[in-house]
């Protein structure tokens, strides 16, 4: 899925509730997290929930894996990898995930401590494609 179908999505739903079913359902088609990488290598912290990532780097393009233990956070993540997989670190840095997730309509109903942890995950994502590159 694209950035752009995303959004097109999300543009047909109305209401929170719709969207938030939608975002469970983004999380639930998240690819198979191995339980042998539910480590605290792999934890993110600074998440209300329970976080783990993996990343590989397939030349210059970097590839992410991440699971929670919360359906919303699993939404998040799934979002996350619409913006960042499969991208380069200068794509990855230039992504603006505030302006995405308003575009999505999504910014303004999450948490504090949602947003907190969100960002702790772009933060790891970012910082992973970095030191990979």
């Amino acid at each position: 899925m694209t950035e752009r179908e995303l959004l097109e999505n999300f543009s047909c739903l109305t209401d929170w509730e719709d969207k938030y079913r939608y975002l469970i359902e983004l999380g639930d088609a998240l690819p198979a997290f191995p339980e042998a990488d539910k480590t605290p290598a792999h934890a993110v912290p600074g998440c209300q929930s329970r976080v783990w990532m993996t990343h590989r780097r397939r030349g210059d393009r970097h590839f992410f894996n991440i699971a929670g233990d919360a359906h919303i956070v699993r939404g998040l993540a799934a979002i996350l990898l619409v913006l960042v997989d499969g991208r380069t670190v200068a794509e990855i840095q230039s992504v603006d995930f505030d302006a995405a997730f308003r575009r999505l309509g999504l910014l303004e109903h999450l948490s504090p401590t949602r947003r907190n942890g969100f960002a702790s995950l772009v933060q790891r994502v970012q910082e992973s494609a970095r030191e990979d590159a």
